[in-house]
């Protein structure tokens, strides 16, 4: 089976930026091989299907080569590519029956009728509709809509099927079962599938590889099992499946501090090392408080079908567990989890850097407003001259537009409120992480920049806020 290990498909550096400056996707780098089941995962906005239309030709990379057997397509219309897709709307013809929808392709390519009949009940046959070639598309329910949008996409034989949410309009019951008939269907025909969702356990269930996105960026490439048992940054490890995450240091060899007690663990990391420690809920073992490790008051317990979710305040942290053990509200407890069930990840630099101009007066300022420090200390060498214009070492002026000045700041020392005109800058929360006894912010602005705040009160996502940056817990450094 040495073909199916050929890469059909490779993205390489591609970006896709609009003509408003946004930026969807950044610097993406990625092959599939053929036969492969491969799901784009992450949240709405993070540039999973404008990566799948660039695959198909519906928007062209700003920058990058899309190759398709080694022969870079970038600029192929859709026509021209092999390759066909699967929309979340279906977007049947409802004034066409069953066949007359699915040979519509083959009609275009002008096919002889005898081969297209024999295409439609080959297809027919594979979604399990047979016999359903006379029926409007009307008289179908949700999961056969969605079965005749894969069949018409499926009779034009392409090498790779592109599937875009395309069960998002299903219910609960009939998404999963449309699951597991669509990794069958994969597994019976052979060809490359690239499939896009939000839904983790969509992902989970039916692919090969999973490629985890946020922010026009890729966060991680494995399979579900690795994505899952091996995150590669806070933002996975939150993003699938349930998560407790803290930060923490290693106190010695296998040995890390969170959440205010001290765990062996099985990720050799140096000692003195910052790190963030994931924790599933499953893994949490419960125990007498004398007998854990740590120990806490439950402070709730919700009742999930298959096991209990309990939330225990230790300390300023908290720690969600998933158990059949039902311990009361009120209730002191301890909590255990084996060295095995404890992923350490590297504690990734979250300080915010911006960059700040020296405006026609010499003095500094961002977002158009100014910073009250001094820009002499800042420049070596620098001074004012009786007018107040700045000179360097030489006693030339120093020309704004020249200089630049990076700015630095900790997430802990920002402050978001909701009076936005009292902030900095002001923007959107798109991102959230809980830290066990923090939340970690990501706020969107309109100068296309991210900042990270850490707040320990709940915001919602979507929130318009403004960022209190204090200048006095500011560092600042001559851009060269």
């Amino acid at each position: 089976m040495e073909n199916s290990k050929e890469k059909i498909i490779e993205l390489k550096h591609i970006t896709k930026t609009y003509e408003n400056g946004f930026t969807a996707v950044s610097d993406f780098n990625l092959y599939v091989k053929k036969g492969e089941f491969v799901t784009f995962l992450g949240p709405s906005g993070c540039g999973k299907t404008t990566t799948l239309r660039m695959i198909a030709g519906f928007e062209l990379p700003t920058e990058g080569e899309i190759l398709l057997n080694g022969k870079n397509i970038a600029n192929l219309p859709p026509y021209e590519r092999p390759i066909n897709t699967v929309f979340q709307r279906y977007a049947l013809f409802p004034h066409m029956n069953i066949f007359e929808n699915i040979a519509f392709g083959l009609r275009q390519k002008k096919m002889a009728e005898d081969v297209i009949v024999k295409k439609v009940k080959k297809v027919l046959e594979l979604v399990d509709l047979e016999g359903f070639e006379g029926r409007s598309v009307s008289t179908l329910s949700g999961g056969q809509q969605q079965r005749i949008a894969i069949a018409r996409a499926l009779v034009n034989e392409p090498e790779i099927l592109l599937l875009d949410e395309p069960l998002g309009a299903l219910d609960l019951k009939m998404r999963k079962e449309m699951q597991l008939e669509l990794k069958d269907m994969h597994n019976r025909l052979g060809i490359t599938f690239i499939y896009v969702t939000h839904d983790q356990e969509e992902a989970l269930t039916m692919s090969d590889t999973i490629v985890v996105m946020s922010e026009g960026k890729i966060q991680q490439i494995g399979k579900p099992e690795d994505i899952y048992n091996e995150p590669k940054n806070a933002f996975v490890a939150d993003f699938i499946g349930e998560s407790n995450i803290f930060n923490g240091i290693m106190t010695g060899h296998l040995k890390a501090r969170f959440c205010g007690g001290e765990f062996d663990c099985v990720d050799d990391v140096e000692e003195g090392t910052h790190i963030t420690a994931v924790v599933r809920p499953e893994d949490v073992i419960i125990t007498k408080p004398e007998e854990g490790t740590i120990r806490g008051k439950v402070s709730s317990v919700i009742f999930k079908g298959m096991h209990y979710e309990i939330t225990v305040e230790s300390g300023k942290s908290e720690m969600v567990i998933q158990s059949v053990r039902t311990p009361a509200v009120g209730d002191y407890v301890g909590m255990r989890v084996d060295p095995d069930n404890i992923h350490i990840m590297i504690a990734e630099d979250h300080t915010n850097y911006f960059t700040a101009d020296i405006n026609a007066s010499h003095r500094l300022e961002f977002n158009g407003k100014q910073l009250d420090t001094s820009l002499t200390k800042i420049i070596k060498g620098s001074r004012r001259d009786e007018n107040g214009a700045l000179l360097d070492s030489n006693g030339d002026v120093i020309d704004p537009a020249r200089t630049k000045i990076i700015v630095s700041l900790q997430p802990q020392d920002i402050q978001m409120t909701d009076h936005v005109e009292d902030g900095l800058v002001d923007g959107y929360i798109s991102n959230l992480i809980y830290k066990g006894d923090h939340y970690s912010y990501v706020i969107h602005t309109d100068l296309d920049q991210d900042f990270i705040v850490d707040d320990e009160y709940l915001w919602n996502m979507g929130d318009h806020v403004g960022l209190i940056m204090p200048v006095d817990k500011m560092s600042f450094k001559l851009k060269k």
